[in-house]
């Protein structure tokens, strides 16, 4: 991605500020290492924010807490029903972006979801699923339900249009690519493959790297289903 984006996770407290150096150091290395700015970032604010409290929560997700971008959206799921984040509430939701065609991270991906479903037990009802389409030319109603249905028919799949695609990946800091293949309909998708979670009021507080195993996404969901009683 060739932009920077300012990131602010949870409530700086009065000690961060003879934080600066470390923060300082942090981003220089960051920028020397990482591969992407939204990964920097990202380390960057768990840092922060692991200093404002020897306390925390011991999430095995990057917290977020307090992040100022990916607060809501407005796209038709595969039943052309609008959805916004306030129709999870009470749910802990869990939202990446891929598409159907894709040939290994989004089918890994949705089959680590349904396991973390199946080791939340009774309160999995409380997990919602969503995935947002980076391909909304193939990836049609019909295609993205049957598609839903192979993994867990209560996860929803999201069609945004060619200009809300555009609007919600620069909200919510993913990155997207189409890469031509032989033929017109043969191309592929490059995406950012990491998974943004939200808690049961509808606040981003996570985002989990792709790979992350299900034992740790469920524990993660656990803990934020416990706040919210």
């Amino acid at each position: 991605m060739s932009k920077s984006h300012n990131l602010i996770a949870g409530s700086w407290c009065a000690t961060i500020v003879s934080k600066t150096l470390s923060l300082r150091f942090a981003a220089h290395i960051a920028e020397k290492v990482l591969r992407t700015p939204i990964t920097a970032l990202l380390l960057i604010s768990s840092i922060a924010v692991s200093s404002c409290s020897d306390n925390a929560t011991a999430f095995k997700s990057i917290d977020i807490t307090g992040a100022i971008y990916g607060k809501d959206f407005n796209i038709s799921d595969q039943n052309g029903v609008p959805r916004r984040l306030k129709d999870f509430e009470g749910k802990v939701v869990v939202l990446f972006f891929g598409y159907t065609h894709c040939p290994d991270v989004c089918p890994t991906s949705l089959s680590e979801l349904v396991k973390v479903k199946q080791l939340l037990g009774v309160q999995g009802e409380r997990m919602q699923g969503l995935f947002v389409t980076v391909d909304p030319d193939r990836d049609t109603p019909d295609v993205l339900r049957a598609y839903m249905g192979v993994f867990d028919s209560s996860f929803i799949g999201l069609i945004p249009t060619q200009a809300q695609l555009k609007e919600i990946a620069d909200d919510f800091k993913i990155y997207f690519k189409k890469v031509d293949g032989k033929s017109r309909t043969s191309y592929t998708m490059d995406h950012s493959a990491g998974t943004y979670i939200y808690d049961a009021r509808g606040h981003l507080r996570l985002y989990a790297k792709y790979g992350m195993d299900a034992a740790s996404l469920a524990h993660d969901i656990q803990i934020l289903l416990r706040q919210t009683h």
